[in-house]
């Protein structure tokens, strides 16, 4: 290559220097008036939050796994309950699930967007469960069936459409995971719409840690609603079970967001639409690089009712370990979002599912590979990152050829 200079996976240093003395500013607020724990800073971020996902409502909380676990039970998941997921997700959504007091039970993705099939969901639904006494049950767990969570992977919207009426039709809650989909939108056939994700399930969660589109200079958390029960439980589940100070109407956590960060978030949610942009952008720039080249690499599908916000730009490919050493050898850097599916982790050894369960999941999870991503990636970058890549694949290609002709 041209050049070694380092290509990082994600930049989180340029954005906080520009916006340096704004974020300073938060800090110095906070020192001046010791406003350290909720307070107008997370109540204007709330605010400025809930309309930027177009719902009634937004809770802030301690962090992405916070805001799930909490619209869970806000919502009416229960004790033994089983709460159906996808196992290509990062295991804070079954964590979530589970620390609610559910099981998590897994169907399988579409094979394009990494996102909840509809149909492996209506097949589970019609085969796995049966209706007793107007409750949904799985016929071998002999639990009630109670609640979905779809997830919108990588910045690109699940099929809600659907999701939707396949919850409605058996009684189903709807819970976004939207932690990696701030600003991603959806258009609705059924509402003739264009729908922000967190608006769409009865509630939604979001996480704002540091390399997420939206990220706090630490940990935190947002759960969007448009029913106001649910935000009341959610804003007591987050502050120990408070409806007022030392009134405790239930058990809950200590999962509130600190107002340092809320101040933070929303001063870059002013930035984020453009930066949503400028990863459209890039990765339209991707594409047309791949689109250029003779490789195999399979790049991000975006179906025509999702606008994707590109937290991770994830392609497959061949050989996927020698190409990201490659990769790495010309300073380069990549991920793997998610190596092994959730329902093959050692930590879920007891669901008792086995290699072939969850074919689809399966066979991304050992080609995927997250290529540099991030709003200030120049195009000279991205050349550089492609070229690379297309030198690996050949060079990987060129040698299998030679060790079948020898």
């Amino acid at each position: 290559m041209t050049s070694n200079a380092k290509v990082p996976f994600l930049d989180l240093v340029t954005p906080h220097v520009e916006l340096e003395e704004e974020l300073v500013g938060v800090f110095r607020s906070a020192l001046r008036t010791a406003a350290f724990i909720g307070g107008p800073a997370v109540e204007g971020f709330e605010r400025e939050f809930a309309e930027f996902c177009e719902t009634r409502f937004s809770v802030g909380v301690s962090s992405g796994t916070d805001a799930l676990r909490f619209a869970l039970i806000a919502s009416g998941v229960k004790d033994g309950d089983v709460v159906v997921t996808v196992p290509m997700t990062f295991i804070a959504t079954t964590e979530a699930i589970t620390q609610s007091g559910a099981r998590a039970d897994f169907v399988d993705v579409d094979a394009k967007t990494y996102t909840m099939d509809p149909l492996k969901l209506k097949e589970y639904l019609e085969t796995k469960c049966v209706l007793e006494e107007g409750k949904l049950m799985h016929r071998s767990l002999r639990r009630p069936v109670t609640a979905v969570v779809p997830v919108h992977l990588y910045g690109q919207m699940a099929d809600m459409d659907p999701i939707l009426d396949l919850a409605a039709k058996h009684n189903l809650i709807v819970i976004e995971d939207a932690c990696q989909a701030h600003g991603a939108e959806y258009f609705s056939k059924l509402r003739n719409r264009w729908m922000k994700a967190g608006s769409m399930g009865q509630a939604a969660a979001f996480s704002f840690y540091p390399g997420k589109n939206l990220g706090a200079c630490g940990e935190g958390g947002a759960t969007t609603t448009n029913d106001e029960a649910i935000t009341a439980k959610v804003g007591m589940l987050r502050d120990h079970g408070q409806s007022k100070k030392y009134y405790h109407d239930m058990e809950g956590y200590n999962g509130r967001l600190d107002s340092i960060q809320a101040g933070i978030l929303n001063i870059k949610l002013k930035h984020l639409p453009s930066w949503n942009q400028s990863r459209r952008e890039r990765a339209r720039k991707y594409n047309e690089l791949f689109a250029e080249s003779e490789t195999n690499a399979v790049t991000p599908h975006e179906p025509s009712w999702s606008k994707g916000a590109y937290h991770l730009y994830v392609i497959q490919v061949d050989n996927r370990e020698i190409v990201q050493a490659a990769l790495s050898k010309e300073n380069i850097g990549t991920g793997i979002h998610y190596p092994i599916p959730l329902h093959l982790q050692k930590a879920y050894t007891r669901l008792g599912y086995r290699p072939g369960d969850l074919p689809v999941s399966e066979k991304a999870a050992q080609r995927i590979l997250s290529l540099p991503m991030y709003p200030g990636i120049s195009e000279t970058d991205q050349v550089r990152v492609v070229e690379a890549l297309i030198q690996t694949v050949r060079g990987s290609v060129t040698q299998r050829l030679a060790n079948v002709s020898a």
